[in-house]
């Protein structure tokens, strides 16, 4: 999970209270987060960078706050202290909007057919009469780069552009072009330069340096210009020197250029809901319509709330708790979320609850999220504890589970090795549904025979081609375990699985066959790989008794594991 680092002083006087550490630590359990470290900037400068770097550091008291990954509402300050004063009750739910200017005249973005080559999305607002003080700055700051690192990977799916609106002339042009005819001067720099030159320039500045390969070996670059031919930005690289904010700007022009329409959206309706605050009208954003090289207009933000319609009956028998509609919609309030009771019975055991899920909220999705928000609002603790009707048993993958134990010795060459394992059983992430299998025979061997059972679940990849080294692939996977092998039943099952499907058996284009195949963790001359479409997608056999033993069993076994996107 991420770690934000804020200053204490500034959180508790956000809070309008004063903790202790220990106190901060409970509130911060409560709400579902965990209080990391306390810990000073020049304490974080000294560890990282050597002591001699710390000179001059400030020392103010900064708390690192663990929160979830898909919380980008909680990445600044001001999400932080918003969320934790409507958990406490001190604050009420805002209504973010996004209303028309007040001048009656539209700010525009028309968009270029050339950003089809390069980075084909933008999206804009405004953030007026913004009244910024040195500290909320710099988290306006803060939140664009954290919004990079995480959400916007790097600035490969997405980069912010922030502006003085005062210095500019709507409307203005988003197109790509040559980078020798580029030219102006970027932020903090005291020339112009072409594109071409500050690829060279920024080849050695260690902050810009890796984003320089998003579009360096591209034909064209992407820019945004004013009216009058000023350079607002190079995205993703850096913005012009000429719109730059200061903490007297009170007009924000917010551009989000992107390869992801809906990344790009998360972003601005992130950055407008936490900083919309400070603005005169708080919590309203103006508008900006963006036209399309084909002519469609759009008009950004879109602050849509979500709407949704939960049981709480439902939700009572997924958390083990027993809670009337009133309380659910009480608890979901504590999570910044309006609800209200639609329907019922009495007693709210069969009532219907409709959630309007607002737009910082990006991470629910479904109702079993909603679900997570009442229970933390509830309180885990408070749960009580019960004994499922049904027993099981989960592991996760070792390295030896997906190499040593299947016979593979280049096992662990595809898998996704996660750093610092707290355990062996959490040292890659499982490339094979197999071994998942067999731990659960092994759980189970005691049952009558046959045994057969199936899952259908992701494994994860590494994938050079991908912005995060890896992929998921959803897989199906069968065995049955028995006193003879059973090769007949695990070939019928794919068979059938086939036949369901609608396709048919044969080399023919659309159709699918077995061929033979050899794989250390089948016998050998009982292992066919299975083909679709002229490409392979798995494989089906009998185990060998090394892997079979392995895994602490002693009858034989047949298994398929298929691909099963190419059906998706």
């Amino acid at each position: 999970m991420p770690t934000v680092g804020v200053n204490r002083d500034l959180l508790f006087s956000a809070l309008e209270c004063t903790y202790t550490e220990d106190e901060f630590n409970s509130l911060c359990f409560e709400f579902g987060l965990e209080l990391d470290e306390v810990t000073t900037e020049k304490q974080m400068i000294s560890k990282e960078q050597g002591e001699d770097k710390s000179e001059g550091a400030s020392e103010d008291v900064i708390y690192r706050i663990e929160i979830p990954a898909n919380r980008y509402d909680l990445l600044c300050l001001e999400g932080l202290a918003r969320a934790l004063l409507i958990f406490q009750g001190k604050m009420k739910i805002p209504h973010y909007k996004a209303v028309p200017p007040a001048s009656g005249q539209i700010q525009k973005i028309l968009v270029k057919p050339a950003t089809a080559k390069v980075r084909p999305y933008i999206v804009g607002a405004i953030l007026r009469d913004i009244t910024f003080t040195k500290d909320n700055y710099k988290s306006f700051i803060d939140l664009q780069d954290k919004l990079h690192q995480n959400l916007c990977r790097r600035r490969a799916l997405v980069a912010i552009g922030t502006h003085d609106l005062d210095t500019l002339t709507g409307p203005f042009t988003y197109d790509a072009q040559v980078p020798k005819d580029i030219k102006f001067k970027p932020l903090n720099e005291v020339k112009e330069y072409t594109a071409e030159e500050l690829m060279d320039l920024y080849s050695s500045d260690s902050h810009l340096k890796p984003y320089l390969q998003i579009i360096k070996d591209k034909p064209v670059y992407p820019v945004i210009y004013d009216q009058n031919g000023v350079v607002l930005s190079l995205p993703p690289i850096i913005n012009g020197d000429h719109s730059r904010i200061t903490l007297e700007t009170k007009n924000v022009l917010i551009e989000c250029t992107a390869v992801d329409l809906y990344k790009a959206k998360v972003v601005l309706d992130t950055l407008v809901c936490m900083f919309s605050q400070y603005c005169k009208e708080p919590f309203t954003v103006e508008r900006v319509e963006v036209t399309q090289a084909n002519g469609r207009k759009s008009v950004f933000p879109e602050l849509i709330y979500q709407q949704a319609v939960v049981s709480v009956n439902e939700i009572n028998k997924r958390l083990g708790i027993n809670e009337n509609s009133t309380t659910v919609v009480e608890l979901l309030k504590k999570m910044s979320i309006h609800s209200t009771i639609v329907e019922g019975k009495k007693g709210g055991q069969t009532s219907k609850i409709s959630v309007s899920v607002p737009p910082t909220r990006h991470d629910i999705i479904h109702s079993c999220d909603i679900m997570e928000d009442v229970a933390i609002a509830y309180g885990y603790n408070n749960i009580k504890m019960s004994i499922p009707h049904t027993a099981t048993i989960a592991e996760q993958c070792s390295k030896e589970d997906i190499s040593d134990k299947l016979r593979r010795t280049n096992g662990t060459s595809e898998a996704v090795h996660i750093a610092n394992p707290k355990t062996i059983e959490f040292q890659v992430a499982r490339t094979t549904l197999v071994s998942g299998l067999l731990k659960t025979l092994q759980a189970n061997k005691k049952m009558p025979l046959p045994l057969k059972l199936f899952e259908i679940s992701d494994v994860v990849l590494k994938d050079n081609t991908r912005d995060v080294g890896a992929h998921n692939e959803r897989r199906l996977c069968a065995v049955n375990y028995n006193k003879s092998p059973g090769f007949e039943i695990i070939h019928g099952l794919l068979d059938r699985i086939m036949q369901l499907l609608e396709i048919c058996y044969g080399k023919e284009k659309d159709g699918y066959f077995i061929q033979t195949a050899e794989d250390p963790a089948f016998f050998p001359g009982r292992c066919a790989n299975v083909v679709l479409r002229g490409k392979n997608i798995g494989k089906l056999g009998v185990l060998h008794p090394e892997v079979v033993t392995a895994f602490d069993l002693s009858l034989p076994c047949a298994v398929l594991e298929i691909n099963i996107q190419p059906f998706l």
